[in-house]
């Protein structure tokens, strides 16, 4: 069933708490991910746009009786009001993230919707129940005073497949401590900002606070090298991560990156299979979002004893998954967020099978769909750990299922990844399963599902990133230390 709605056009930026025009005529034009057609457009931010951002953050965190000096509870307060606003407002941000990027409804009201609710609320808690300034007695005398100060304004680069959410990961932590931001959208998913600056309005933020310049990886880069910038927070792939941490190193600027993955989703021999009690767990980790999340795992590992069921078991999962518009509530597995995605997804589909692996389902386009960037969900078997398709990030509906001997070289093949960043372990054994948890190298994993928990720290090692977001650590990363002597 393919669903309509309204188109959204606006011909200002949110810059300095205000709706101002833009300093170019360039506009970004979006696309429904499932229709093809023009939904919307908005203004493409300038360097000159970038400048005036900037500007209004910093003066919004320089003034003297300002965002950055007001008592941590005032902000809370604030923060309250914003989680109010978009709550207000989720069914229209989870529709427009859904008509943009594919992402099935019913997916996009929970975390497109719901989640940025829940991590303002969890923030604004954690501004008013945290310490900011504690003092303990000085080794040689007196005492020291140690305070948790605001960084700075903060430069946040938020990617197309969770907008909403991965901004909160950003501006929710970052407003708690007492920092002012200037939030990049990516071009694929510029609509929802507009909403998300009408809740700030309607919140009351103080100007400048919170500033929004949508535009391409240029505009990206220009903020992440502005002088006026403290801090930056970037979501995105591994490549344009480095690319920042170089400039980020060489201006001696603090950076959080949340990078690529590629997590193995790692079948024990006692595994429960049966799809009515796992199918739904199975799904958040691995085909959440139509493949396109950065912490799936992706590499199914099976064990060899058991390697033909669970091959048909994920055929049988596959083939039962509603593919269609993801404005339908029935969908759950939508289009790739663009014409190009869906080119990738589908070069990655030729190369699994060109590299060997068997082709189990999947692989081609949904012959019921004659317009959207749809891809059928798709499952390889017979896969070894160093082919493409085992290696890199694909960011589709698209699973390696690998054979292992014993649960060593599962271990072992798990570990063999560039990446590190989710994962889960499947096992009817809890407490095994979290023994085989703690020998994986990655930031988070998950036994017998896959959560991301807003008061936990989230983030990934090796190309998966540097730094976390989410729980208490991601409101220490927007705070410097200083140390009073007295």
């Amino acid at each position: 069933m393919t669903q309509t709605m309204e188109q959204l056009h606006v011909d200002t930026l949110f810059i300095g708490g205000e709706n101002v025009v833009p300093q170019s005529s360039a506009r970004i034009e979006v696309r429904s991910a499932s229709t093809e057609e023009v939904i919307g457009s908005v203004p493409e931010a300038s360097e000159a746009d970038v400048d005036a951002a900037v500007a209004a953050a910093r003066r919004a965190f320089d003034d003297p009786n300002g965002w950055s000096q007001w008592e941590p509870a005032r902000r809370a307060d604030a923060l309250d009001r914003l989680a109010d606003e978009l709550e207000r407002r989720a069914e229209r941000i989870a529709q427009l993230v859904s008509a943009q990027n594919g992402m099935p409804i019913a997916i996009a009201v929970q975390l497109e919707g719901g989640f940025p609710i829940a991590l303002v609320r969890y923030f604004a808690g954690l501004a008013r129940e945290s310490t900011f300034e504690e003092s303990h007695p000085h080794m040689i005398g007196g005492t020291t005073t140690v305070r948790r100060e605001p960084i700075g304004v903060v430069g946040a680069i938020v990617p197309w497949n969770f907008p909403e959410t991965l901004a909160a990961f950003k501006h929710a932590p970052a407003l708690a401590a007492g920092c002012t931001i200037v939030i990049k959208p990516s071009p694929e998913t510029v609509l929802d900002g507009v909403v998300f600056a009408e809740a700030v309005q309607a919140a009351g933020i103080p100007a400048g606070v919170v500033n929004i310049v949508p535009g391409g990886r240029d505009i990206g880069s220009y903020l992440v090298s502005h002088p006026g910038v403290d801090k930056i927070s970037f979501t995105g792939s591994t490549a344009a991560g480095r690319s920042i941490a170089e400039t980020c190193g060489r201006l001696l600027r603090p950076v959080t990156l949340e990078l690529g993955g590629k997590s193995a989703s790692i079948i024990l021999e006692d595994a429960n299979l049966d799809l009515a009690s796992i199918g739904e767990n199975l799904f958040g980790a691995t085909l959440l979002n139509n493949g396109q999340t950065c912490f799936l795992g992706t590499r199914i590992l099976a064990p060899r004893s058991r390697y033909d069921e669970v091959v048909g078991m994920f055929e049988a999962f596959a083939n039962s998954l509603a593919v269609g518009d993801a404005l339908d509530p029935a969908t759950q597995i939508g289009p790739m967020a663009s014409e190009r995605q869906r080119d990738r997804v589908e070069g990655y589909i030729a190369k699994g099978s060109g590299d060997g692996a068997r082709l189990v389902t999947g692989g081609g386009r949904p012959d019921h769909l004659d317009k959207g960037w749809f891809v059928q969900p798709t499952i390889f078997a017979d896969v070894d750990n160093q082919q493409t398709i085992a290696q890199e990030e694909i960011f589709g509906p698209v699973l390696a299922v690998i054979p292992y001997g014993d649960e060593d070289e599962a271990i072992r093949l798990a570990n063999d990844s560039d990446f590190g960043l989710g994962g889960s372990v499947w096992t009817s054994d809890d407490d095994h399963g979290y023994e085989v948890a703690k020998k994986i190298r990655t930031g988070t994993i998950g036994i017998n599902h896959y959560m991301v928990d807003p008061s936990s720290p989230f983030g990934g090692v090796k190309d998966s990133g540097i730094g976390r977001e989410l729980g208490p650590e991601a409101m220490g990363s927007f705070q410097q230390l200083k140390s009073i002597y007295r």
